[in-house]
């Protein structure tokens, strides 16, 4: 019989994790709090499961991973995920180099992942909280686990109880954070990312529901902190859609330290100054009887419009006629420089990924605990977070199958 090892937490990274440590022989047992396996991966991907990228750098991480991701993709990397898919008999596909199963259904991968599981021959304890690892005084020099309910000796324990974000039907709670601090583990702030903001309560929104292509940047006071370009969306109190959730591990923090972070939107990127001039030359010939709300409705979304005029508190019923030119040319101008304060993020549960964690100071490169042998760690409750488009399960995967493989050795 080989190594018997307790999994805590039955997300991506503890189910690949058991799997990879059962196939070296090793007896497993799954701890999972919820009633059932994969419920956020379930999610994942609006449910269809982006899991992984072709596109895979290690710059696509969080600043304080970088280094450390260089090296750990170069053990497990895309193609190990598109092998190990493959030999769960999950058959996958490239849209643009996002790497997705070819049913477009994330419960398809949680399938293949729970019965190679049970053909493995890996116990699962449902509804069982992790409470703790102890170095024991146990002959054998084991592990004491302890649970909500129970307690247990094991060789080794890998420990991938997930972060703060996710639904509450997932039950992302963070209580891994407080047990690997009472390990000695360093705990990195924490902050919900891959999220969309409020905005101040003073902003104008459009009154209805928005998705448009626009380039945003994001500003600390008058500095620039970083920009994306892609489909945003508005909602009736704040901003949302990829390049929102891409910029959001950048300016996370700022805001919930409520500092004056701004996002300065362009909702006419493809255009550079000297175009978008000769654009609003060609729109100001149109200074005639019609009103403000006919000049602009061949411009842009018309609740777009009616927001940019309502920030202005101009009425869309003006007649351009009555319109100077500066005037005119201002609100053109706004176009690509809308300006929204933000006020907070919409937290933990409407957030994919938490950034902060675990430091990666206290993990050896097999993902083990420096100071306590045969505890390891894998998942979001690391120092470790990447940009929407499969990098943060791509992660999953790595550090799931490094530490199983190296925990059953």
């Amino acid at each position: 019989m080989g190594k018997k090892i307790i999994v805590v937490g039955g997300g991506a990274a503890g189910m690949c994790a058991a799997i990879y440590a059962a196939r070296n022989g090793a007896e497993v047992t799954i701890l999972e709090k919820n009633d059932r396996l994969g419920k956020k991966l379930s999610m994942t991907g609006n449910g269809r499961c982006n899991l992984t990228n072709l596109d895979m750098k290690e710059e696509y991480y969080n600043l304080s991973a970088r280094g450390r991701m260089k090296e750990w993709l170069g053990i497990y990397g895309v193609e190990d995920v598109i092998s190990f898919m493959k030999s769960l008999g999950v058959v996958v596909r490239s849209e643009d180099g996002y790497i997705y199963p070819a049913s477009g259904q994330a419960q398809t991968v949680v399938n293949a992942l729970t019965n190679e599981l049970d053909r493995l021959g890996v116990k699962v304890i449902y509804n069982q909280q992790f409470k703790a690892v102890n170095s024991s005084e146990d002959e054998r020099g084991r592990l004491l686990i302890k649970t909500s309910t129970d307690e247990c000796f094991a060789d080794d324990c890998i420990i991938c109880s997930g972060s703060l974000s996710g639904a509450k039907s997932t039950l992302s709670t963070g209580d891994g954070y407080y047990i690997c601090s009472k390990l000695g583990m360093t705990i990195k702030n924490t902050y919900p990312a891959l999220v969309g903001f409020k905005v101040d309560p003073e902003e104008v929104m459009p009154q209805g529901g928005v998705r448009c292509m626009a380039e945003i940047a994001f500003s600390l006071g008058n500095e620039i902190i970083t920009s994306e370009y892609g489909e945003l969306q508005f909602t009736k109190d704040g901003i949302s859609g990829i390049p929102v959730m891409q910029a959001s591990r950048e300016i996370v923090k700022f805001i919930e330290e409520k500092k004056p972070v701004f996002a300065i939107i362009n909702f006419f990127p493809d255009y550079d100054e000297v175009d978008f001039t000769a654009l609003k030359n060609d729109m100001l010939r149109l200074k005639d009887e019609r009103t403000l709300s006919e000049f602009l409705n061949g411009f842009a979304n018309s609740n777009i419009n009616d927001m940019i005029l309502s920030k202005m508190k101009l009425s869309p019923s003006m007649r351009m006629k009555n319109i100077s030119v500066s005037m005119a040319t201002c609100i053109l101008d706004n176009y690509r420089n809308y300006k929204l304060k933000l006020s907070e993020s919409y937290g933990y549960q409407a957030s994919q990924v938490t950034t902060g964690g675990v430091s990666l100071g206290d993990i050896g490169s097999d993902m083990s605990y420096k100071k306590m042998p045969g505890v390891y760690l894998a998942g979001e409750l690391l120092d470790v977070d990447g940009r929407c488009g499969g990098y943060n399960l791509q992660w999953a995967w790595t550090s799931g199958s490094i530490a199983g493989t190296a925990a059953s050795i």
